[in-house]
């Protein structure tokens, strides 16, 4: 079953390079945030065991209607219409997972708006990809902002689901994902979600462990081969992980900051990096980077794993359903 591994991860990419992204209102990751949204406003917090107890239930139940529906979907396309369709369905189902040249088409506004001298419009933009406040950013931050964006989405949005779905395919991909989207809406430190995003905090913490130890080595070769200091990647990494709030974070925003020779800064939270601030080109450098290290992720880990594992494990779960089904 290589062959139908292969296949399947070379066209989630060219999905990803060519299609782009699914329209925001039809996106099963919009939907699987309206779900949390609903669960969230009917859930009643009583105490901290029992509202701990109640984030992990929706982490499974929100697990089971999204990953065990895109099984669904694949194994009833492999049952009636054989293994060219599943191949395409089972990368679009991968694709929705994962995001690597979406980084460029968020970015180049903004780009756009600093070279042209535009501030105001650059940070407006901005305030679409960070969480923090933009208003009155000068262009450094605005730039800093973006190639934090990138670099700590780039085990978040690439190596985490494409890993998890290497190792147990379409349904790992959703288990990773699931986590990683509750951890974003649910993972505060306050009274509302102190408890309730306790599970999927600390979960979504313990599957980004290992993908965000390793984006490093990636982002290394492909510093190596676009001539950035692929020398100082690993290095970087290991100093400034510990910057940030997250245990996971730092260790890819390092590596990129010691590729790209920049400094980025989150103004009253952390300084990361030993060169100057970086500017508008350093963005579009940064998106080139992001784009070669998620291909050589690819090429190393996720089609050798998905042929190994991840195909495998599919199937026999796709084979439970349909034994159940028919």
């Amino acid at each position: 079953m290589w062959i139908s591994a292969v296949l399947t991860v070379a066209l989630a990419l060219a999905i990803d390079a060519v299609v782009g992204e699914v329209p925001n209102r039809i996106h099963p990751l919009r939907w699987m945030g309206n779900v949390l949204g609903f669960l969230d406003r009917r859930i009643k917090r009583t105490t901290r065991r029992r509202t701990v107890l109640k984030g992990f239930l929706s982490y499974v139940l929100v697990l089971l209607l999204f990953g065990g529906s895109a099984i669904l979907i694949t194994a009833l396309t492999r049952h009636y219409l054989g293994e060219a369709a599943w191949i395409i369905v089972t990368a679009v189902m991968m694709k929705l997972v994962f995001a690597v040249f979406s980084f460029r088409k968020h970015c180049r506004p903004i780009v756009r708006d600093l070279r042209e001298g535009r501030t105001e419009e650059a940070a407006a933009k901005v305030q679409m990809i960070v969480s923090r406040s933009t208003e009155g950013m000068d262009a450094d931050h605005i730039a800093s902002s973006c190639t934090e964006s990138i670099s700590e989405n780039y085990a978040d949005s690439v190596v985490s689901p494409m890993l998890y779905f290497s190792l147990m395919g379409v349904f790992g991909g959703f288990l990773f994902r699931c986590a990683n989207l509750m951890d974003a809406m649910w993972g505060y430190r306050n009274d509302e979600y102190e408890d309730l995003g306790c599970f999927p905090a600390k979960w979504d913490d313990v599957l980004g462990y290992i993908p965000a130890r390793i984006s490093p080595v990636f982002v290394a070769a492909a510093a190596f081969l676009l001539r950035m200091n692929y020398r100082n990647v690993i290095r970087s990494a290991r100093s400034e992980s510990s910057k940030t709030a997250s245990p996971n974070s730092g260790w890819p925003m390092g590596a990129f900051a010691g590729a790209l020779d920049i400094t980025m800064e989150k103004k009253d939270a952390y300084v990361m990096g030993s060169g100057p601030m970086p500017a508008a080109d350093d963005i579009m450098r940064c998106c080139r980077l992001v784009e070669l290290s998620s291909l050589i992720a690819l090429v190393l880990i996720s089609m050798p794993l998905y042929a190994l594992s991840g195909i495998h494990i599919q199937v026999w779960m796709e084979n439970i359903l349909t034994g159940l089904i028919f």
